[in-house]
């Protein structure tokens, strides 16, 4: 029984203990304090939340206000350090809740900006206090000893730094959803790039420009008179400007959501063989390249003469066109038209 009134005294003495312990924390034991503050900045957005147009604006900015003085004063009154720097883990916080206020939005809180700049907020609010001397009634500005700037100078340079690497690390991101083509190159003598996946092979953006151009031309060649086909095919100034005109267009409805649409152009080459013509469609990168010279993908089509039966039942001969199933990848740059070769060659 004494056992019993043991264990029911100890949950009660616990119990009131954990009410002291929260009611020290939640009730202000004046009305200049910490909790005073963060009770403003609920009531501010609990009352913004019922306001219209630029006076919810301004309430919820000084709700804001009173979040970060209150959270800057509560984390500091027993400052905790972040391990090997006089950093306190309160300016870790309230540098959080700055760069928020100052860089986000309604849509999102946390943009590539609040992230970028919290680490360097945070070091000028450690910063600050050792500028000033005195107490909250009676504080003037006074300059850091010499061993003070110096640790001063190191935290803020290194926070700096931080926020470069962090904001190198959102550009690069961003381009590589841009221009996903680069991921098809090697960065192995970069200093400053580590593939951490394996490298495409082909990029997938120039194999789409030649997949969607292929049924086109396809289209325009097969089964036509073979003297069409040819005067289509011989003039290399028509060809050359058809297709590129043909390309540019795929590009631009394929590629839509990507910045490196201009960085892709189509052009073709045409050789003769002795039973037709070799016609190669060239989806050609004008990108960066680890490549002095580029790169370049190539579908090649060959296109022959074959007999066929008119409607009128006379013998004539028509093109027929076989494509390549997929796309090959060619370091370099393209090959010359056959004009071109030739004017050299002189």
């Amino acid at each position: 029984m004494n056992t019993l009134f043991k264990d029911v005294f100890g949950v009660f003495k616990f119990a009131e203990g954990l009410y002291a312990g929260i009611r020290k924390v939640l009730v202000p034991p004046k009305a200049y304090s910490w909790q005073t503050f963060i009770y403003l900045s609920v009531f501010s957005w609990v009352v913004s939340y019922f306001a219209i147009g630029y006076i919810k604006d301004i309430i919820a900015f000084f709700g804001w206000l009173f979040l970060i003085a209150g959270t800057a004063w509560y984390t500091t009154e027993d400052p905790l350090r972040v391990p090997g720097t006089f950093m306190p883990v309160g300016a870790v916080i309230t540098g959080f809740l700055v760069s928020v206020f100052a860089f986000g939005d309604q849509q999102d809180v946390i943009t590539p900006r609040t992230i970028v700049f919290w680490p360097t907020i945070s070091a000028l609010i450690t910063a600050i206090p050792e500028f000033i001397e005195g107490n909250d009634t009676d504080a003037k500005a006074r300059i850091p000893k010499p061993e003070d700037r110096q640790r001063i100078i190191i935290l803020v340079a290194s926070s700096m730094l931080l926020s470069c690497w962090i904001q190198f690390h959102f550009v690069m991101n961003n381009w590589f959803q841009e221009y996903p083509s680069l991921q098809a190159d090697t960065f192995q003598t970069s200093t400053v790039i580590v593939s951490t996946e394996k490298r495409l092979k082909i990029p997938r953006n120039g194999a789409i420009i030649l997949e969607k151009l292929q049924p086109i031309v396809v289209e325009e060649i097969a089964k036509r008179p073979w003297s069409e086909v040819e005067k289509w095919l011989i003039p290399k100034k028509d060809i050359e400007s058809r297709v590129v005109t043909l390309g540019r267009g795929e590009i631009q409805k394929n590629l839509v959501k990507y910045e490196e649409k201009e960085l892709w152009r189509v052009e073709p080459r045409v050789a003769n063989t002795k039973s037709g013509y070799i016609l190669d469609l060239l989806s050609i990168w004008m990108g960066p390249s680890s490549n002095p010279r580029g790169y370049y993908l190539k579908k090649s089509c060959r296109i022959e003469p074959v007999a066929a039966t008119s409607n009128s039942d006379n013998k004539i001969t028509v093109a027929e066109i076989e494509c390549d199933r997929g796309s090959k990848l060619f370091a370099g740059s393209p090959p010359p038209q056959a004009g071109e070769e030739q004017g050299k060659n002189q």
